[in-house]
């Protein structure tokens, strides 16, 4: 590979955009890498390495799609790998968990305050709605983009708490296997394998359209596809040293709405309000885009009718989002969700290997046409 062609800054903003993507409340608060890993013990730490082979594939089988077709809508990433029938199933039902995804995000924000700052959930959840449902009516992008690099400095916050964790306590590490059993831990499947497979699942409805459209505004294929890659590394990565971090400290975490901010305060109580400022931020600059997405299907931008469904959004997902305790809003909207996406990833298989398969036999064609 001729590195002097590779701009290393644009793969380093592919790799970024991956990763902040990722990121919402459930990874910023470690209550989705306690279901989706730390709850399997050492077999949750295979399922990480499943979920970055994983998230290899479908990183780049996205952004492949994307700049190979340059899709006029988005959303026309589904019936290319569907068909027209499932592929406006998983169009509309994308929105829909985009939308049960900024739920989640509210009750992360309220489970966050309360647990750093002791203050009422629905201080937390209903002060995200507002500023999420202000920037998208007042369309103060800027201040999402002053604060969008908040993604990566996320995981690499995590990884640091991880790292530390570890070696604050190495012997709950070597003992977690044995513990992990005993503590009743809220779980995103029956078994490892299929929690990984669940989460890969759920995250690629978020990533599909995104990933794609990516793509398509990429200048070169090579960089764009080393952004997923590093994207992919640097992400699993942080669900490895993180899941590691929790397990070493499983009993204190077990139970808790925030761990990460229990990890956190472990180091110093200054540590923890970083952390807990860092993921209300991280929290909001995802709340922003998953309720414009969704309102933007209802009603165009510039309408009345766009600020009025922004609002009447924003009210419910703070309804629903502070009724539902937050470590249950994780364990049943991503889980549901994990496995309508874990079908799309089978399509999506079938389908490269289809395009593979007739891109072979053009080459042979070709071939024997010009001897």
């Amino acid at each position: 590979m001729d590195a002097s062609k590779v701009n290393v800054k644009q793969v380093a903003t592919y790799a970024g955009a991956f990763i902040a993507f990722l990121i919402g409340s459930g990874f910023a608060t470690g209550q989705e890498i306690m279901q989706y890993f730390t709850a399997y013990g050492y077999m949750g730490v295979l399922g990480s390495v499943v979920v970055f082979l994983l998230f290899l594939y479908v990183g780049i089988s996205f952004i492949m799609a994307g700049y190979n077709n340059k899709f006029e809508k988005r959303s026309d990433i589904y019936p290319y790998y569907c068909g027209k029938t499932i592929g406006t199933f998983y169009d509309y039902f994308s929105t829909l968990f985009i939308y049960m995804s900024f739920i989640v995000m509210i009750g992360g924000a309220g489970a966050t305050v309360q647990q750093q700052y002791g203050l009422p959930v629905a201080v937390g959840g209903i002060g995200m709605a507002i500023l999420a449902v202000s920037t998208v009516v007042f369309g103060l992008g800027k201040i999402v983009d002053v604060i969008g690099k908040i993604g990566p400095t996320i995981a690499v916050m995590a990884i640091t708490l991880g790292i530390i964790s570890i070696f604050k306590n190495p012997e709950g590490l070597a003992t977690a296997n044995e513990v992990i059993p005993k503590l009743n831990l809220l779980k995103a499947s029956s078994n490892w394998l299929f929690a990984a497979g669940s989460y890969v699942g759920f995250c690629m409805l978020w990533l599909a359209t995104f990933m794609s459209a990516m793509g398509a505004g990429a200048s070169s294929k090579k960089e764009a596809t080393m952004g997923a890659i590093f994207g992919a590394i640097g992400f699993s990565a942080a669900v490895i040293v993180v899941a590691l971090g929790l397990m070493a400290n499983v009993e204190q975490v077990a139970g808790s709405k925030i761990p990460s901010l229990i990890l956190a305060g472990n180091i110093h109580p200054v540590v923890a309000l970083i952390f807990s400022v860092t993921v209300v931020a991280g929290i909001y600059t995802t709340s922003v885009p998953l309720l414009w997405t969704v309102t933007a299907r209802i009603a165009d931008e510039k309408s009345s009718k766009f600020k009025t469904a922004a609002i009447v959004l924003a009210i419910i997902g703070a309804f629903v989002g502070l009724k539902v305790p937050f470590d249950r809003l994780v364990n049943i909207i991503y889980v549901i969700n994990g496995y309508v996406g874990i079908f799309l990833l089978v399509l999506m298989i079938i389908k490269d290997v289809k395009t593979v398969g007739a891109s072979k036999v053009a080459e042979q064609v070709a071939v024997s046409e010009e001897a």
